[in-house]
């Protein structure tokens, strides 16, 4: 009898990993193949008890706690790469310690994380949820309900990569902005996840010539909501007048929140700060390294709009180093400073600091003083 295979996705290992993206999102566990084996992974974030004894009926003694290297340095271990624990048991209440907790100690010792480990905390990067994963190793032949999602663990560390490479305008329209009257969103999908992202042309800039550009990075409680946490809105606001009254330019407004982290992430390091501790160490506890964005796709985006030539807007050198590398003339870079408060300038020294952000902070204050 024959039978008919209906596949209607252009790329189904993508396609895969945009729905383990999902489970993850919802704190489901999904089945990633690697070259060496298969394992069962779940992020620990929203594990509970219920799903902490499922999984530990599955794993028996064969689990292990995947942690990135942020957050081992975190556990008092010098390192530079992820590594893994043995969990002999499932045991919520030690995951989350080891996960999470700010004055937690590591209680085992530690091996190298395989690739297997390192694509599990790759998915769990995608999905914008805590960087750590249980994963448990499955014994070749073993029955695998179909409910799960499975996906190759080659798809996943070739994820962004080939979702940059995608990259298509599904959108656009003229929107007047205040100060910009003479503006056009220009509606990317692709990117970073399943996120849209978002050009506006602001004026009408000779593409002939270099082109004033930023890479503003999406940051809701800056830009929406004016927090006084660190300079986002201003920088936001004061580049379109900039654009506006200079021959225009283009702003690029990537779904990146918390320096790639997402905005649940970001939350948690605000609570941390709250306790003391700076921007990047906040970040560390959580298990993340000092940036997680990527720009390639920024890039593409540019080249879509017929842009080859730029004068970047930016404080920050990765993004100069990062269109540079993916082909466009960076013509000439510019500072865009917002207000120092009393909320934000250690934010700011911190950025200059521990970053190498180009900020004048000094220049910055005493401006400020004057006005």
């Amino acid at each position: 009898m024959m039978r008919l295979t209906l596949s209607l996705s252009d790329n189904p290992a993508t396609t895969l990993v945009e729905r383990a993206i999902m489970e993850f999102r919802s704190a489901r566990p999904v089945v990633i193949d690697g070259l060496e084996g298969s394992a069962l992974v779940i992020g620990v974030e929203d594990l509970d008890e219920a799903r902490a004894a499922e999984i530990g009926a599955v794993a028996g003694p064969r689990g292990h706690l995947v942690l990135p290297a942020a957050r081992l340095r975190r556990l008092g271990l010098e390192r530079d790469v992820p590594g893994r624990v043995a969990l002999p048991v499932i045991d919520r209440a030690r995951v989350e310690s080891l996960a999470l907790k700010i004055d937690s100690r590591i209680d085992a010792p530690v091996r190298p994380a395989d690739a297997l480990d390192e694509e599990a905390l790759e998915l769990a990067r995608l999905s914008l949820v805590l960087p750590a994963v249980i994963v448990v190793p499955l014994a070749a032949g073993i029955d695998i309900d179909a409910s799960l999602i499975r996906v190759s663990g080659e798809a996943i560390r070739g994820y962004r990569r080939a979702k940059a490479a995608g990259l298509t305008v599904v959108s656009r329209a003229p929107v007047p902005l205040e100060g910009a009257p003479t503006s056009e969103f220009v509606v990317f999908r692709g990117g970073e996840g399943l996120r849209d992202q978002v050009a506006i042309i602001v004026g009408k800039p000779d593409l002939s010539k270099p082109v004033s550009v930023r890479l503003h990075s999406a940051c809701l409680t800056g830009d929406l909501f004016g927090s006084l946490k660190c300079d986002c809105g201003d920088q936001l606001r004061d580049t379109v007048r900039f654009m506006a009254q200079n021959e225009g330019g283009i702003l690029l407004y990537l779904d990146q929140e918390g320096r790639g982290n997402g905005i649940a992430n970001k939350i948690r390091a605000y609570k941390l700060q709250s306790q003391g501790y700076d921007t990047y160490d906040a970040d560390e506890v959580l298990g993340f390294e000092a940036d997680q964005r990527r720009f390639d796709f920024a890039a593409v985006m540019l080249k879509a709009l017929g842009v080859g030539k730029v004068r970047l807007m930016t404080n920050n050198p990765e993004k100069i180093a990062a269109l540079s590398q993916a082909g466009l003339e960076v013509i000439s870079d510019h500072r865009v400073l917002g207000r120092p408060t009393a909320e934000n300038v250690s934010y700011l020294a911190a950025k200059r600091d521990r970053a190498g952000h180009y900020i004048d902070l000094e220049g910055m204050l005493a401006c400020s003083s004057k006005d």
